[in-house]
Formats: C-alpha cells, sequence, structure tokens
C-alpha cells in the first residue's frame, strides 16, 4: 500500500524545537520530490519547504526561512523537518507530500501524487 506516513507533532513552548518525520511505504521517495506543508484552522494550505527532485535544491518559505530544515535520507526511505525557535504562529497540521515532477515546488497546487495524514504542531506557552 502507498502511503506516507508523518510523526513527531505535538505541543511546544515558543522559542522550543521538534523534529517532524515523513515515512514513505510502497514506493521509494529517491527520484521524487518532496515537500512539507501545513494549515492552521480558517486557513488554506501553505507549502513550509521542499527539495526538488532535479538538483536536489530546498526551499523554504519566507515565514520558516533560518529557523526550519528540511532534509531526506533515502536510505531509511523517510524525510524529515528541524523545526527550531518555534512561534505560535507556526501552529498547524502539517503534512508531507511527494511528486514526480520536476523544479519548482514550493506550492500545494503542483502535481502532488501523495499526501500524508498530517501531524498537529501547536507552539503554546
Amino acid at each position: 500500500q502507498v502511503q506516507l506516513v508523518e510523526s513527531g507533532g505535538g505541543l511546544v513552548q515558543p522559542g522550543g524545537s521538534l523534529r517532524l518525520s515523513c515515512a514513505a511505504f510502497g514506493f521509494t521517495l529517491d527520484g521524487h520530490t518532496i515537500g512539507w506543508f501545513r494549515q492552521a484552522p480558517g486557513k488554506e494550505r501553505e507549502a513550509v519547504s521542499c527539495i526538488s527532485s532535479s538538483d536536489g535544491t530546498t526551499y523554504y518559505s519566507d515565514s520558516v526561512k533560518g529557523r526550519f530544515t528540511m532534509s531526506r535520507d533515502n536510505a531509511k526511505n523517510r524525510v524529515y523537518l528541524q523545526m527550531n525557535s518555534l512561534k505560535p504562529e507556526d501552529t498547524a497540521v502539517y503534512y508531507c507530500a511527494a511528486g514526480a515532477f520536476w523544479g519548482s515546488c514550493l506550492s500545494p497546487s503542483h502535481p502532488w501524487d501523495y499526501w500524508g495524514q498530517g501531524t498537529q504542531v501547536t507552539s503554546s506557552s
């Protein structure tokens, strides 16, 4: 069964850190463009970070640049999102996605083939 499974979400105080993990089952992440997205209540889904399969370049949205780091481990068929200096506005459900396309990837409107079920991240005191 083809699926993406996220883990690592939780409640953290502002300024804290979390590391999200996304595991792929039934297919290989290598060769796919991978992305992390988030959706807060009442808001549209937005891109957080992605790694393009064409050249391995990692992209970040302006809102997380310098605080979040995305990485991939092809041997483990996983991708990660290290989130530091979390802010209350980072509170959202975080999703990973994979797609067999190349080039620009920092948008949920690209042809993503697979989506995970999401993991809740809450930054609050």
